[in-house]
């Protein structure tokens, strides 16, 4: 039985985005839970589709110790402050240091988290992790599938495992994974050979989707690589809203073999590279569409408000998707999550059934962005709290504190006082909605309401309506890529 030190620190960081990551988002929580140390830790986490829930069931049945440390995860946005980024390690390694003698270390994190003051903030956390245990400790870290992964990161770590899709739903498997590869290392007393690519193309985030190719294919080639063999593999989409050197698709290889199976891999993708180009709706067509099929379909329209997916560091409160479905004059439609905690005040106030005249979205400053002005029928109140019953959030005891349903003529919209993607049925159920009963769907987020949303669909559109999280990376104003780096793929 190894004693395994346990912990964590989630922030995927677009740095064009908005506003910042401060310490105050990490302790509050939101979709995921709240900033945690200690013994309470492993509580919190237990059931939730996340790595660390996953790690710790897995390692606890074959035979191992965990030790928590601290955990702490907060929504994509621009850079972590260095205030929260220096606390929350801070907290990881006081604990470590209270742990006393372990025999290896698991760490939960993105892969793609910038800091005020470091490009790379898991290199760093894992080069503070070596000075304190050295380099003879076995240390394993999982990773998004979004993961900017460095150089710094693959050196400093033993083995670095990604998810393999996206949605994310095998976010507690991949933690398992972790557990499972950690265990070898232990066993054999050795630590793997590695094998390390990056990609000279930028993905654009919609395209990563797992459900189709070309990334269907490319997960599919990994595990083929990994059959029959002691290897294990992971490709990286990387997280393209970063201004960083390394932004960017890697791949990885550890084990037998490792150096053949990532070039292979690696050659793979770079042939498919047409193949990420990205297709996507305007908002004024895509809404005119889901209208017209909406009338003869017996499921919903879902349009994917991409481009202001809070999961992506987008704000979750522009509305010109609103503006465009009121426009139009669009029966049985409900958008979610509109991030509006006053407006959300304000309806609680005035009480169930009120009329209010409100002033909606458009909270966050962004140039050229307005709020929705309207008199709004306020419907239906809720606490923010309920438990993700998806594929993606199952599990997730949601803290999204005030919320409230909103009508204008056929258009509902639900106001939340936290940011989360809306990639979870309860999300509207919470507050009194049937989302199968919706004739459209208008959701802020990219791909992950892909895993509760995609089977009750009749059609999903790519929207891109204005907002942070561009498809066309054309649009960002990058000064830190590395000069190879092509910003979309070449057609």
């Amino acid at each position: 039985m190894a004693r395994i030190a346990v912990g964590g620190f989630q922030h995927e960081t677009n740095t064009f985005s908005p506003s910042k990551a401060t310490f105050e988002e990490f302790a509050a929580g939101s979709g995921w839970p709240a900033l945690t140390r200690g013994d309470p830790l492993f509580p919190a986490v237990a059931g939730i589709n996340i790595p660390i829930a996953g790690f710790v069931e897995e390692a606890r049945s074959l035979g191992h110790q965990p030790v928590p440390l601290a955990w702490a995860a907060a929504s994509p946005s621009a850079q972590v402050t260095e205030d929260a980024f220096e606390r929350i390690t801070g907290q990881i390694f006081e604990e470590l240091e209270r742990a006393g003698g372990v025999d290896a270390v698991y760490l939960d994190l993105h892969g793609a988290m910038v800091t005020e003051h470091f490009q790379d903030g898991e290199g760093e956390i894992l080069r503070r992790l070596r000075t304190r245990v050295g380099e003879d400790l076995p240390v394993v870290t999982s990773l998004d599938l979004h993961a900017n992964v460095t150089p710094e990161m693959v050196a400093r770590a033993d083995s670095l495992v990604a998810y393999r899709t996206y949605p994310h739903i095998d976010m507690a498997e991949t933690g398992a994974r972790a557990a499972r590869q950690l265990t070898a290392i232990l066993g054999s007393g050795r630590k793997p050979a590695k094998a390390y690519r990056q990609l000279p193309f930028l993905l654009p985030i919609t395209q990563g989707c797992t459900l189709s190719d070309p990334a269907k294919g490319v997960y599919e080639t990994l595990m083929d690589l990994e059959a029959g063999g002691d290897r294990l593999l992971s490709f990286c989409c990387g997280f393209s809203p970063a201004d960083i050197h390394h932004a960017g698709p890697s791949l990885l290889a550890y084990g037998a073999g490792a150096e053949d199976a990532a070039g292979r891999l690696d050659a793979f993708v770079r042939a498919r590279e047409a193949d990420f180009l990205p297709e996507v709706w305007k908002p004024q067509e895509a809404v005119a569409h889901a209208i017209a099929k909406a009338r003869r379909a017996g499921r919903p329209m879902v349009l994917a408000d991409t481009q202001d997916n809070p999961g992506a560091g987008g704000e979750s409160d522009t509305v010109f998707l609103l503006e465009e479905l009121v426009r139009q004059r669009a029966e049985g439609a409900a958008l979610a999550i509109l991030f509006d905690p006053a407006s959300a005040r304000i309806a609680h106030e005035a009480g169930q059934g009120a009329e209010i005249s409100l002033a909606i979205g458009a909270r966050s400053g962004q140039a050229g962005h307005e709020p929705f002005r309207a008199t709004f029928k306020v419907e239906r109140l809720g606490d923010g709290r309920f438990t993700g019953t998806g594929p993606f959030y199952k599990g997730a005891r949601m803290r999204l504190g005030p919320m409230a349903l909103l009508s204008l003529g056929g258009v509902r919209v639900i106001l939340g006082s936290r940011k989360a993607q809306a990639a979870d049925q309860s999300m509207f159920r919470h507050l009194g909605v049937e989302p199968t009963a919706e004739k459209i769907l208008v959701l802020k987020s990219s791909v992950h309401f892909r895993a509760d949303f995609q089977p009750i669909a009749e059609e999903v559109l790519v929207v891109a309506a204005p907002g942070p999280n561009p498809v066309d990376h054309g649009e960002f104003d990058y000064k830190n890529l590395r000069p190879e780096i092509r910003r979309m793929p070449r057609a």
